[in-house]
């Protein structure tokens, strides 16, 4: 008899992406949905970028070197150094966007059955990697009351076994929009090379970060001479450069034979996608004055976000100090049941409301019943039109905690 392999019965949904055959259904049946579910910057690629999609002129598209094009890790090298971290050539390997960079580096630091610690909330497709890897993901709760901070150093120490062979964050942190202080990077730190650990750090949205004290210009895991064998950082062009779809990531790190084990592996692969590194590099020698713009825009966004939760009746946000998410509390019972039912039977003036479901980004899909993860990668605008029908919905909707409540009492 034909079976599904344990692996492929146990990977998890996206809860991003999971409800898109309800939106899709909603959009058939005339309805506009806004998507506050998934970090879609909806701020335009670089004008460089573009004009030199455009302007190619290549007469073969051929394989690159396993590692990437010399011309863009020699860009991202520059890159670095303007962000105070110095790297040779060597300490940097181009990737199929950061989600090949996270599977590489599981590959080379754990073997089928060994852990890796993160902190919950998590970026969710962390968990489906780990699956894929055939690796546990432990995690340790942190709390929206003390917006996402790191939990205390004995609840990490409690979760070190024999089997541990990394710590993997997010900074600043998909899904809370947390940003680790220096402070909070040490601890971890003295945790890597007490238990010799590999401290994964994803800095993904290393620029999107609101205020200055929270600052990840110098807080980097490669700002660290100690961890030079430790520490592994991953990273993209998603993000930064609203360049999704170009699927252009890369790992650094100064360990000599972590690099030479995951070039193996990109070897495996062949090689990154030609063109989209061409159109990488372009990115990386623009003026700074993009990325100050973005973020500009992205800070009015937030304090305009947070602003308008903190007066809706019973519903917490936690105060993202960096990148473009925010988790909320919601009075309801079940965010998974709430978000499907706004795609499927909720409406304010024809329009309605795509969000990501708390439950993926926790270990224990119970943890985050009442929590939606919100991106806010739309305008001014569409957002308070967001919230005006968040607002609505959770009036009309059912099964709210009020509700529950109501009927307890009878």
């Amino acid at each position: 008899m034909l079976t599904i392999s344990s692996r492929g019965q146990n990977m998890t949904e996206s809860p991003i992406r999971k409800l898109s055959k309800y939106a899709d259904q909603a959009k058939k049946e005339g309805k506009n949905v806004i998507h506050l579910n998934i970090g879609q910057p909806d701020i335009q690629p670089p004008a460089e970028v573009l004009a030199e999609m455009r302007q190619l002129n290549l007469s073969e598209i051929a394989y690159g070197p396993s590692d990437g094009l010399k011309p863009l890790k020699k860009s991202i090298q520059k890159y670095y150094k303007k962000n105070a971290i110095e790297l040779k050539e060597k300490d940097i390997l181009v990737t199929s966007g950061a989600s090949e960079a996270i599977l590489f580096v599981m590959n080379a630091v754990t073997d089928f059955g060994d852990e890796i610690i993160t902190f919950e909330p998590f970026y969710a497709n962390y968990i489906g990697f780990a699956i894929f890897e055939g690796v546990q993901i432990k995690t340790i709760k942190a709390n929206i009351e003390e917006n996402f901070s790191l939990p205390n150093l004995s609840l990490i120490e409690e979760q070190i076994s024999p089997k541990t062979k990394a710590i993997l964050l997010c900074n600043p942190n998909n899904p809370t929009g947390y940003v680790y202080s220096k402070k909070e990077l040490e601890l971890l730190k003295d945790i890597a090379l007490k238990h010799d650990l590999y401290l994964i750090v994803d800095e993904v949205y290393r620029e999107f970060f609101y205020d200055d004290e929270n600052s990840t210009k110098g807080n980097s895991v490669l700002n660290f001479p100690e961890l030079k064998d430790h520490a592994i950082m991953l990273d993209s062009i998603s993000k930064r450069y609203s360049m999704c779809g170009a699927r252009i990531g890369c790992i650094v790190s100064r360990n000599e034979k972590i690099m030479q084990t995951i070039m193996k592996y990109a070897q495996a692969r062949l090689c990154p996608p030609t063109i989209a590194q061409v159109l990488a590099n372009k990115a990386y020698t623009i003026s700074d004055d993009y990325l100050e713009n973005v973020v500009k825009i992205y800070k009015e966004r937030r304090d305009f976000l947070i602003d308008r939760l903190s007066k809706m009746e019973d519903v917490m946000s936690s105060h993202p100090m960096g990148a473009f998410y925010t988790m909320v509390q919601l009075p309801v019972e079940d965010t998974d049941h709430f978000a499907q039912w706004m795609l499927e039977k909720f409406e304010w003036n024809n329009e309605t409301l795509m969000v990501a479901p708390g439950s993926g980004f926790y270990n224990n899909p119970e943890d985050g019943k009442r929590e939606i993860r919100i991106a806010y990668v739309l305008n001014k605008k569409e957002l308070e039109k967001a919230l005006i029908i968040l607002e609505k919905a959770l009036i009309e909707y059912p099964h709210t905690i009020k509700e529950k409540n109501k009927i307890l009492a009878q």
